[in-house]
């Protein structure tokens, strides 16, 4: 059908319709008219992904653009998602926790990309729908054979980094505590699975970052963080003993290779990395509050991991004032 500019619109119109290039064609005369994206208008593109048919590659672009102009570009201020706007976000988008088409996904992780700053539950919502489709087979990613059940495959690892660096684009953002939660459900699920290497390079990297974060050290990016060349470019062959080739480098370097390396190549900066130094010596004592989460975690399936192992092989070489609960994990896991 040709859809005329004006025309008031509804969901049941598209309802298991196939959409052609010449529909999005229509459809953005309908919604760009005035040159706003209206609350009408993001509340029909939403209805009629969740209806429509197949979909062509045009509908996919248009629907993530014109919802990232609606929630990101639009909004006062512009470029930051609020709670209310966020909430309204994953209720469009999503049935009983679970995000229902791939073109919604994208969408998610695009207004997380393309905002300076949104609240941290969409990050974690964002990850969530990784495990879901890892840990229960649930969601686009697991119904279009995305992901395989069970396993983090190469995909899996690429979408979960593309996620924290998205929300972390803006500057030197630490991992949160509900993104370290799911992290770490992904980790304890799929623990005897053939996960790509990667995953337990990032994973290490990631919960650790979340533990010197949430004590005030001023943290690299999460680019930075979670993919120094020393680290995550290298060539890796996966776990071996406590940690493979990546995190070898990391567990014997760990902080001191990223003032290291941080030195060499920004010299410039070098008062601030002397500051970041000496506040980073303090922050990166593990409190009793961190280590009560920490172990809490690694308990919790009564199997402590590969990578749990090299999580806690790092912090004790790296925390400077073991924490006597600490020390009773470690001494557990040795």
């Amino acid at each position: 059908m040709t859809i005329k500019v004006g025309v008031q619109l509804c969901a049941a119109d598209f309802s298991g319709r196939d959409l052609s290039a010449a529909d999005v064609l229509d459809l953005r005369r309908q919604v760009y008219g005035d040159g706003v994206v209206q609350v009408r208008d993001a509340e029909l593109l939403c209805d009629i992904d969740a209806v429509a048919g197949h979909t062509c590659q045009e509908w996919s672009e248009f629907f993530v653009e014109a919802i990232t102009d609606f929630i990101v570009h639009q909004q006062i201020p512009t470029g930051y998602v609020s709670e209310d706007n966020a909430s309204w976000l994953m209720a469009r988008i999503q049935r009983d926790g679970i995000v229902k088409t791939t073109t919604e996904l994208e969408l998610l992780v695009k207004v997380i990309e393309a905002a300076n700053r949104v609240p941290v539950a969409l990050s974690a919502f964002a990850l969530q729908q990784v495990a879901k489709a890892v840990i229960e087979a649930k969601g686009p990613l697991a119904a279009r054979g995305h992901t395989e059940p069970g396993v983090i495959g190469k995909d899996d690892v690429a979408l979960i980094r593309r996620i924290l660096y998205a929300f972390g684009h803006e500057g030197s953002v630490g991992i949160s505590r509900e993104e370290a939660e799911v992290l770490f459900d992904l980790n304890d699920s799929t623990r005897e699975a053939d996960n790509d290497p990667a995953w337990s390079d990032l994973f290490v990297k990631a919960i650790a970052n979340f533990l010197m974060a949430s004590r005030g050290y001023s943290v690299l990016s999460r680019q930075d963080a979670l993919r120094r060349e020393a680290w995550l470019d290298a060539p890796s062959g996966g776990v071996t003993a406590l940690f493979g080739d990546m995190l070898s480098t990391m567990l014997s370097n760990g902080l001191r290779g990223i003032w290291s390396a941080w030195r060499q190549e920004e010299g410039a900066w070098a008062r601030r990395n002397r500051a970041v130094e000496e506040a980073a010596r303090e922050s990166e004592i593990v409190t009793s509050e961190e280590v009560k989460w920490l172990a809490s975690r690694i308990g919790r399936d009564g199997v402590i991991h590969a990578n749990e192992r090299a999580l806690l092989k790092f912090l004790s070489e790296e925390s400077p004032d073991i924490h006597p609960s600490l020390r009773t994990l470690l001494d557990t896991a040795a």
